[in-house]
């Protein structure tokens, strides 16, 4: 149902080489760029993220209560994910473990202070 999801960068650059390393580990790439604007994916028929320069051209903020969160496939890969982004400079919102029974997630703050986890969460069984 959601096509692409887009957080703001006062830094294109910066925030592309954040993401690139982040975001390459999961196995995405860029898929669509300008000067103000990076989308990134693992395919072309899945969910997009992306980071832009404001259109508006006053500077990016931070929204509070926004948060993007990646699936992934284990909760190996959601500590490998989260070490990853702590790695590359970004800041702990809550470190990889359970938040509700079959839920994990690790949660933190990317270069621009956008709030985003990386989370797992097996399907039913039964």
């Amino acid at each position: 149902m959601i096509g692409y999801i887009t957080v703001g960068t006062n830094d294109i650059k910066r925030a592309a080489e954040f993401y690139d390393a982040l975001l390459g580990a999961m196995g995405a790439g860029r898929f669509l760029e300008d000067e103000r604007f990076i989308a990134w994916s693992v395919a072309p028929e899945s969910t997009g993220f992306c980071i832009t320069k404001p259109f508006d051209e006053n500077s990016a903020t931070v929204g509070n209560g926004d948060m993007t969160a990646f699936i992934v496939d284990s909760n190996e890969k959601v500590d490998e994910m989260y070490k990853k982004a702590i790695e590359l400079g970004a800041t702990d919102e809550g470190e990889p473990g359970y938040r509700m029974d079959g839920f994990y997630a690790g949660y933190f703050r990317d270069l621009d202070g956008n709030k985003l986890n990386f989370f797992h969460m097996p399907a039913p069984t039964g």
